[in-house]
């Protein structure tokens, strides 16, 4: 006799599941749409700041590449010239290749740390570690606008915790005060949704006051920000901020992420950070290319020196527009239009004329606060930089939804 079905005769009962299932999504994808909240994916290739999305020409407005290295010739030779496209393994088992050891020790030496581990992604970087440094007894004390992955973070760990409103010194200092075998106070450098910078001094003397450990994730000013282009780890060294997060898929370019920080911080994490453990290595070949990001980004000051010039003059020309921009000297430069379906309608009416913007609205962002995340490369042309400028201009008169 032939096996029975699992779920009832001719396991329709795991179809009708199936379909239930379904049913289920679909109703809360429709109740997304009609809120002006569905996400979509779109296909896109690029060429520089310029990008070519279902057979329409774009000037990209709302990407990370902030120094404009992502199809730089030495990163490009760089990936050609590795020896493996995969890693074929974990990095405890055989996945660890020279590659990966040569990235480790240029984004040590670029940090000022003893050492440093690469991940496969920011998420893994910060996910891991966080759950590898605290457990159930710990506690984590955290700013309201953390990243997704630093709060992720402390969920898997378990640890108790603190949110102390954004950039708020005096509720941190507060929250520093229960007692825990060990706390982490962790926050963003640069808030990737708001483009304001955290007070990273004022954090390391409020961790140092209460015997906690400062973790920050610098993945949006690491190359940009700091003396060249070096970050908050230019200004705050191994001792004041033991645990420094970095992306190489902003500013150098490329892809993956690491921790930085002393060789005993390294080595707890090669042995205790399951994202690091449990997953593929990064591909060598994007190792090679993340190490070539790294050394253009030190070597071409001037693309720092144009980018500042190209986020100035969006600024100027903001204000002459009346426009309010969020207050962010970097280059994410957010404007917050506060419905979802105004800020999705800003978007569609600059792509109309060639302006890519995407609109960011809750849960990435608080309730109200939907906004166009504008952000400014330095391979971006002033021209360029002043056709978004008209564009916005063309677009502020459009009325606001009901």
């Amino acid at each position: 006799n032939p096996p029975k079905p699992p779920f009832g005769k001719g396991g329709g009962c795991a179809l009708a599941g199936v379909r239930r299932l379904d049913d289920a999504l679909a109703d809360g994808l429709a109740a997304r749409a009609a809120r002006g909240r569905l996400r979509q994916r779109h296909a896109s290739h690029h060429a520089g700041v310029e990008l070519l999305r279902d057979g329409r020409r774009f000037i990209n407005f709302c990407g990370n590449d902030y120094l404009g290295l992502s199809d730089h010739p030495a990163l490009r030779g760089a990936l050609a010239g590795a020896g493996r496209a995969g890693s074929g393994a974990s990095p405890l088992v055989t996945g660890f290749a020279p590659e990966h050891a040569e990235l480790e020790a240029v984004i040590a030496d670029f940090t000022g740390r003893e050492a440093a581990l690469v991940f496969s992604t920011g998420f893994a970087a910060n996910v891991g570690s966080i759950d590898a440094l605290l457990g159930r007894a710990d506690r984590a004390v955290c700013d309201a606008l953390n990243h997704a992955s630093l709060i992720d973070g402390v969920r898997l760990s378990g640890a108790g915790k603190a949110i102390y409103p954004h950039a708020d010194l005096t509720a941190a200092e507060q929250a520093l005060q229960t007692p825990a075998p060990r706390t982490l106070l962790i926050s963003d450098h640069v808030f990737s949704m708001d483009g304001d910078v955290a007070d990273a001094a004022g954090l390391a003397r409020l961790a140092a006051d209460a015997g906690a450990h400062l973790m920050l994730d610098d993945a949006h000013g690491i190359g940009v920000l700091g003396p060249d282009g070096r970050g908050v780890a230019g200004t705050l060294d191994q001792a004041a901020l033991p645990i420094l997060v970095g992306t190489f898929g902003k500013a150098f370019g490329c892809a993956g992420a690491f921790v930085a920080g002393s060789r005993v911080l390294i080595e707890h994490l090669v042995n205790h950070a399951r994202s690091q453990i449990y997953s593929t290595a990064l591909p060598p070949a994007v190792a090679a290319a993340a190490a070539a990001g790294v050394r253009t980004a030190q070597s071409d000051a001037w693309r720092r020196e144009a980018l500042f010039e190209r986020i100035a003059q969006f600024r100027a020309g903001a204000r002459r527009l009346g426009l309010a921009l969020c207050p962010s000297d970097t280059p994410i430069q957010p404007l917050v239009l506060g419905d979802d379906r105004t800020a999705v309608a800003w978007s569609e009416a600059l792509a109309a004329q060639g302006q890519l913007v995407s609109a960011i609205r809750p849960p990435t962002v608080p309730e109200g606060t939907a906004r166009l995340r504008i952000t400014v490369s330095a391979a971006h042309t002033a021209a360029q930089v002043d056709g978004l400028l008209a564009a916005l201009a063309a677009t502020q008169d459009l009325p606001a939804a009901s």
